[in-house]
């Protein structure tokens, strides 16, 4: 039995040194598309509550004409913040699909980030009118950080940023983020999201952020925050009143914001990619992507960390004989 193989260990410090955000923006295009095709596959995901107050998951799927294979084992341990740790724990492993001999093992927690914020920045380049100019963001957590950060760069004629904080008190840490622009924390989120282009929610998914009748028409939604059972951040009826993407359509049914619209169709944002389907914006129409997160996304780009890992020899290789 083969008694010299390896697996690699990469870290936070080498995973975020390797995460370019173009590229991780074609990484989890390749994702949609793969997705589009079913040439790559999601497998059932869990999502379960410990008795502790943390949620545990579990995202798996393959494609098999690139012998990739994996998993990432994530959740949200809201206690951490106490401890000055990061509530958001996520471990991609990959797999050789032909032993099952794992191959990596990855700190999923800045991938994570990185592949949601990119699949929002994929959403606006699709989606939102070019010419958006206002956007306001709920949350002022490392996603709603993130998130904006890619959504200045994607709409280059954003010029006014607001946000929300859970207090809606200023948050001087996250306006640091962006110095040299028009930021400002909001109070009233119906007025700011009436005088909004495009609205970000990446919250804890607690309730209904603002109501349906403050979204004005033309306004694109990225949706983040919705990615469990029970949880939502958009009004009731809004959905009703808007052009509706999703990641996965089952997915979205079971974890997304679409779970309490289960009636309405709604479209993969990888079939809109791949031109298997079309859409042309009209100046009035409301648009929402309601983004649960795909098994895909994390395998693609943990597998991108990976290799970028082993050309440039960075991480740790342990024995791992068989």
């Amino acid at each position: 039995m083969p008694n010299n193989s390896t697996l690699l260990l990469i870290d936070k410090q080498v995973v975020e040194q390797l995460l370019v955000p173009e590229d991780v923006i074609a990484t989890v295009r390749e994702a949609f598309l793969l997705h589009s095709a079913r040439e790559g596959r999601g497998f059932p995901v869990v999502r379960e509550a410990l008795a502790s107050g943390a949620i545990f998951g579990i995202k798996s799927g393959d494609v098999q004409s690139q012998g990739l294979l994996g998993f990432k084992a994530a959740g949200f341990w809201p206690a951490n913040r106490a401890q000055g740790s990061e509530a958001h724990q996520a471990t991609i492993i990959l797999f050789d699909p032909a032993t099952g001999r794992p191959q990596s093992i990855i700190d999923g927690n800045a991938i994570t980030t990185a592949r949601t914020a990119a699949a929002g920045a994929i959403a606006l380049q699709t989606l939102a009118r070019p010419e958006s100019s206002h956007i306001t963001v709920f949350g002022t957590g490392v996603q709603a950080t993130a998130q904006l950060r890619l959504a200045l760069q994607t709409l280059p004629a954003l010029t006014c940023l607001r946000y929300l904080s859970h207090d809606r008190k200023a948050d001087l840490r996250f306006e640091a983020q962006f110095p040299g622009w028009d930021i400002a924390c909001a109070t009233d989120a119906n007025a700011a999201v009436a005088q909004s282009d495009v609205v970000i929610t990446a919250t804890p998914g607690s309730g209904p952020l603002f109501a349906a009748e403050a979204v004005r028409p033309g306004t694109h939604l990225n949706c983040v925050g919705a990615d469990t059972r029970g949880k939502r951040e958009l009004p009731p009826k809004l959905l009703e009143l808007a052009h509706r993407f999703v990641d996965d359509r089952e997915q979205a049914g079971t974890l997304g914001e679409h779970q309490w619209a289960s009636q309405l169709d709604c479209t993969e944002i990888g079939d809109l990619l791949a031109g298997k389907t079309h859409f042309v914006r009209r100046d009035r129409d409301i648009t929402v992507f309601d983004m649960t997160g795909l098994a895909l996304q994390d395998l693609t780009v943990g597998r991108f960390i990976a290799q970028r890992a082993s050309i440039q020899d960075l991480g740790q290789r342990v024995a791992w004989p068989w």
